[in-house]
Order: C-alpha cells, then structure tokens, then sequence
C-alpha cells in the first residue's frame, strides 16, 4: 500500500490501521528472514535429490534435520509439504503394469513360516521379490533379496528375462556376505513364483540350512516388506534415469542400492539407514511409524518346523509385515 499511496507519509498510513511503523519494519524484516530461509530449505532439497530424485517430503524433513538446526530454521514437517506444493516439489506415485509373478506351475510349493514372527537381528529373515524396470527399447527385470529388519538389500541382479538362473545370482550375492553361523537361523521368505520354486534355487537354500517360506495367496501384504522396497527403487530413483542397455542398467542400480543402503533413511529403524542398523546389531531401533492393518493371531507355521535352530518369535496382533501401509 505504501507504493501504491507514496503521496502519503508512512506515520499516517500507519495509523489507520492502528499499527505502529515499528511493527511495520518488524513484519517486513521478518517477512525477508522467512523468504531467506525458505529459498536456503529449497536450495538443501534440490541439492539431496540430486540422487535421491523422488525422496518423499517425510525422507526429506529427516535429512534436513541437522541442516535446519545448523542454520536455526524453524520449520515443522507440514509446513514443509506446503512449502514444496508451493514450488510444484511433491513427488507422485506411479502404478504398476507388468506381472512378474507366474505361480501357476507344478514346482513344490512351501508353506508361510513367518505369520507372528518379527526378526530382532539381521539375517533372521530375508524378503525376496521381482520387479521390473523400463528402460528405453523395452523392459529389464531385477531381483532383489532384502533383509526384513534392517531393511538392507543384501542381494540384487538385474537381467533381460525372468529366468531362475538369473534370480539365483541375486542370492548368491546375498549368501557371499553371509557369515557361516548365521545360516540355521535363517528364513528366506518370496512368493511362489517359479523362479523361487524352481529346483536349483532351492537347493542352494537348502545347501546352506535356509528354510524356505512363501506366500499362500496373491495378498501382496504376505511380502509387504519386499514390495515396498521394490517401489522406493523404482520409484524414487530407477525412473530419473535414461538407461538404454541392460550394462548400463546394472551401473545406475549398483549406484541405487548404495544410495538407498548408506544414505535413505526408514521410519521402521528409528529414521536410521539399512547399512548402520545392519552392520551394529546393538543398533537400538523402534518403529516410528503406526500400524493400521489388524490381522487375527494365528499359529506361526514355523512353530511346528521341526529344526536344530531356534529363532526368536514374538506374537502380535499388528504385523509388521503384513502391513497395508508398510512406511519405510
């Protein structure tokens, strides 16, 4: 209004508003410090998805966390979603097209074990599942072995086709960082699709005192874990990049899982990263997320199983795993 009206003295416009000019110099100032501050949060964001290109708002207030301490920032996490919205800096998910699961075969198929059961280390269980990725030209499909409680991907490969062979060079990545006393207490949890059933994939378990578990049904949140992670690879990072061949596609996700193991924070282990909470099993993590999805207590299938190792069991009535809202 002083622009519009630069006849008039300041005193003057300031007083039929009933404001003093102090006031008037205050709100400017501050509104300058607000201004200043916003454009330095905007400026951190762009710089951390640099890498991480689709992190979500929440992954982004955990990551600015010192930042905002260090530059004396006060800004709350919903205050933050309206600041990105106001720049057109929210990230939209994007659905899914192409099955990677045939489980309609004759391969044995094995029993769920881990109904009730929550991991209290690493290497207790791992999730395993198959994803797709688009690259120009087509298609490539990419294993991933995950490890249910620090979230780290322990094994991954990706190849041009769906077959056995190349899922098995996911677990053999994962067992080749495997110590030898943690193999009896190990799960291996996946769907029933063929490439999980397929003999020779079951034998390497098996050769390494695995037990073997699957899904019963196409309920998605018997592998809640494993589907999760599949979106945040694919969603937060694959789809920046251009990849025009399967060499440098297995570059750009070598690149990805780094990103995702040492750098990207989970609400599941106390906002730390898979790598940390991996490597310090005396780690102490706790859930920073609420569970939505009730399911009825059941007998842990893996109770009955009969074997010379013993894993620690915990019964609830909200599963971590089958989650319908599972927040890495």
């Amino acid at each position: 209004m002083k622009n519009n009206f630069s006849h008039i003295g300041l005193a003057k416009l300031c007083g039929w508003f009933g404001v003093t000019r102090q006031a008037y110099y205050q709100n400017s100032w501050k509104a300058i410090d607000v201004s200043i501050e916003e454009d330095l949060i905007l400026k951190e964001v762009q710089k951390i998805r640099k890498n991480h290109h689709r992190m979500g708002t929440r992954k982004l207030y955990d990551k600015l966390h010192e930042f905002i301490l260090e530059h004396q920032i006060k800004i709350g996490r919903d205050a933050l979603f309206n600041l990105l919205s106001a720049n057109h800096m929210l990230v939209r998910k994007r659905k899914r097209r192409i099955t990677t699961t045939q489980s309609f075969h004759w391969l044995r198929k094995y029993p769920n074990l881990i109904r009730n059961f929550i991991p209290t280390a690493p290497n207790q269980l791992w999730v395993s599942d198959i994803t797709y990725w688009e690259i120009e030209g087509g298609h490539v499909y990419i294993s991933f072995i995950t490890d249910a409680y620090s979230h780290k991907i322990v094994g991954y490969h990706v190849a041009e086709t769906l077959e056995s062979v190349e899922t098995i060079k996911a677990l053999v990545m994962a067992l080749s960082d495997l110590g030898s006393d943690s193999h009896c207490q190990l799960i291996h949890h996946s769907d029933r699709g063929v490439q999980y059933c397929h003999h020779k994939y079951v034998k390497l378990l098996q050769d390494n005192d695995i037990k073997i578990s699957m899904t019963e049904n196409g309920d998605p949140l018997e592998n809640a874990i494993a589907e999760r992670v599949n979106g945040i690879i694919k969603e937060e990072y694959l789809q920046e990049y251009k990849v025009k061949n399967i060499k440098e596609a297995k570059s750009v996700l070598s690149l990805v899982v780094k990103l995702y193991n040492e750098e990207r924070p989970h609400n599941s282990i106390s906002n730390h990263v898979p790598d940390a909470v991996h490597k310090d099993k005396h780690l102490k993590i706790e859930r920073l997320w609420k569970n939505y999805y009730k399911k009825q207590d059941s007998k842990s299938d893996f109770e009955a199983s009969n074997s010379n190792c013993s894993v620690p069991l915990r019964s609830t009535s909200q599963l971590e795993f089958e989650n319908k809202n599972v927040n890495l």
